[in-house]
């Protein structure tokens, strides 16, 4: 850097329903914060929670010229905070994973020429000239069901794709979403000259060149081998024809590579420096690892999805892969892994119950699941507003009661039992799972993070902390998939700063531990959950019946 200011470092986080802006310092404290609702804060493009439903069933999409907006908007509120703009020395990030961008062949161009008197929002500046598609399916999206089927018949099963991806194709995955843009819009396809991950079109916004995508969200596209981390031809071809090489890029690249420095257009409009890095952005799940994880730490993400995260370290034997489950690259340890349980259907099911069964009123919500027994007095619910990830494509509510130890299915139970009936399956499907996704003898958890929108509910934290028998812990910001973005942009900065080498532990092992312990498990409350996974799986498995005979 040619300053001599203190650096700071800009992660950004593009989730379904806003984009975050988070300013850290060189020990990682968080200094700014910002945030662009797209729903309040851009009520024009019409979205509901982020999103906008197509006529196709299951189609679920977001508008670019929306995010563009929101980046404008975002910048706005961030310069008008007072942050000097000219001591950020990297930028990084992270964004919504599996959703894609389809660039024209004119974007280079368009973004190498930016206008510094234009926004990016500008109509005409960027878009539509520069896309394809005006809008990108998103992680949401479950309308290419056909195309997960035919991608996993041409590698032999979801089992080989599983062993050969990390993951059996899932409809929201990139690989498949890019199949069915091949297949219903073949002359956006053809147009396409660049197609992007949410997280790689970010930067190239602030590079002026389409960037490559990074190393741990290509592992969750059905594109990339996850043991080499290279792009596969035999899933290129399936997905997108010969062509989709090229449209991808080159190799995935790590986090904390340098991709470049910022734009003229960025320096000459908001005044950052020159000389300012710009690292790959990665997926909001991969940053919220950065952010909080240490060896032996599970992870639980608590907002729009619900999320388990581990990382694993790296070994002489790849990872276990279950259909169930996923593995991801790490975004920044070479040869180490992410498994990953996801779930759809997390906050916003969480918030339908809030507002159907307790008067819109968290502390209601709260109360009714104080007042009620584990096991919620031989109810069980499960609550599938979208087609659910896990169990794959069941949707609709299921009720049952199992007050002889055995499900029966019902029509209602009491309007009070459904706040802790939610909680309890959503938490139940997450530990009759664990087990299989730990390599074997590996060591117990230590603890668990949670994070995201229902972390900072105690009675959410408390019952998490019962039925995984672990400590709960939360971090200083609630925003960790932004703070882990900052946290890759100063990574970036230095192992510049240091020729090159050095890992992202040896950088971090100095920054002060900003956890809080929020909830203790107690033992016999533990003990009474562990005795209802059973019972839970059995449930699990009549709601899949139900479904199928639909």
């Amino acid at each position: 850097m040619t300053t001599s200011k203190p650096p700071l470092f800009l992660g950004f986080d593009l989730s379904t329903q806003q984009l975050k802006a988070i300013i850290i310092s060189e020990d990682s404290s968080i200094v700014h914060e910002s945030a662009v609702h797209f729903d309040k804060d851009l009520p024009a493009y019409g979205t509901s929670n982020g999103a906008v439903r197509g006529p196709d069933q299951g189609e679920v999409t977001s508008p670019v010229h929306m995010w563009l907006e929101a980046i404008d908007l975002v910048m706005q509120r961030v310069k008008s905070a007072g942050v000097d703009l000219s001591a950020i020395a990297a930028i990084s990030g992270a964004a919504q994973q599996h959703g894609s961008v389809y660039w024209s062949g004119e974007a280079e161009r368009a973004l190498a020429s930016m206008d510094p008197k234009r926004s990016l929002a500008d109509p005409g500046h960027l878009a539509p000239l520069a896309f394809a598609l005006p809008n990108a399916p998103i992680w949401q999206d479950s309308s290419n069901t056909k195309d997960c089927w035919d991608l996993e018949a041409t590698v032999g099963g979801p089992q080989l794709l599983t062993d050969l991806t990390g993951s059996r194709a899932y409809e929201r995955f990139t690989g498949p979403q890019i199949s069915r843009i091949r297949r219903l819009k073949p002359g956006a396809y053809h147009r396409s000259a660049r197609v992007s991950l949410v997280s790689s079109f970010l930067p190239s916004l602030f590079l002026g060149s389409i960037a490559p995508i990074e190393i741990s969200d290509a592992s969750g596209m059905n594109l990339m081998n996850i043991l080499t981390c290279k792009w596969d031809d035999v899933l290129l071809e399936a997905c997108g024809g010969p062509e989709l090489r090229a449209k991808v890029g080159p190799e995935p690249v790590p986090g904390g590579t340098v991709l470049g420095k910022i734009s003229n257009w960025w320096v000459e409009m908001w005044g950052f420096n020159p000389d300012c890095i710009i690292a790959p952005f990665t997926g909001d799940n991969p940053a919220t690892v950065v952010a909080l994880s240490a060896p032996g730490d599970a992870l639980l993400s608590l907002g729009t999805s619900t999320t388990l995260l581990l990382s694993i370290p790296p070994a002489e034997t790849p990872p276990k892969r279950f259909t169930t489950s996923h593995l991801l690259s790490h975004p920044t340890t070479t040869d180490a892994h992410i498994a990953m349980l996801c779930y759809k259907n997390g906050a916003l099911a969480r918030e339908q119950i809030r507002d159907r069964d307790a008067s819109c009123d968290w502390e209601k919500f709260n109360q009714l699941v104080q007042s009620t027994p584990v096991g919620n007095n031989g109810y069980m619910g499960f609550y599938f507003p979208l087609p659910e990830i896990i169990p794959p494509n069941v949707a609709g509510e299921f009720l049952f009661s199992t007050k002889d130890g055995h499900p029966t299915y019902v029509e209602s139970i009491p309007s009070e039992a459904h706040p802790r009936a939610i909680l309890e399956s959503q938490f139940l499907s997450i530990k009759s799972r664990i087990a299989a996704i730990l390599p074997i003898n590996s060591p117990p958890f230590q603890r668990l993070i949670i994070t995201g929108g229902s972390s900072a509910n105690q009675t959410i934290r408390q019952l998490a902390a019962d039925l995984f028998d672990m400590r709960v812990y939360v971090a200083e910001s609630k925003e960790a998939a932004g703070t882990g973005g900052a946290l890759l942009a100063k990574f970036s900065w230095w192992k510049r700063q240091n020729g090159g080498l050095g890992t992202f532990e040896e950088m971090n092992c100095d920054d002060a531990e900003r956890m809080s312990l929020v909830a203790e498990p107690k033992a016999e409350v533990s003990k009474m959950f562990n005795g209802l996974v059973e019972i839970y799986q059995a449930c699990e498995k009549a709601v899949v019946a139900l479904c199928q005979k639909e």
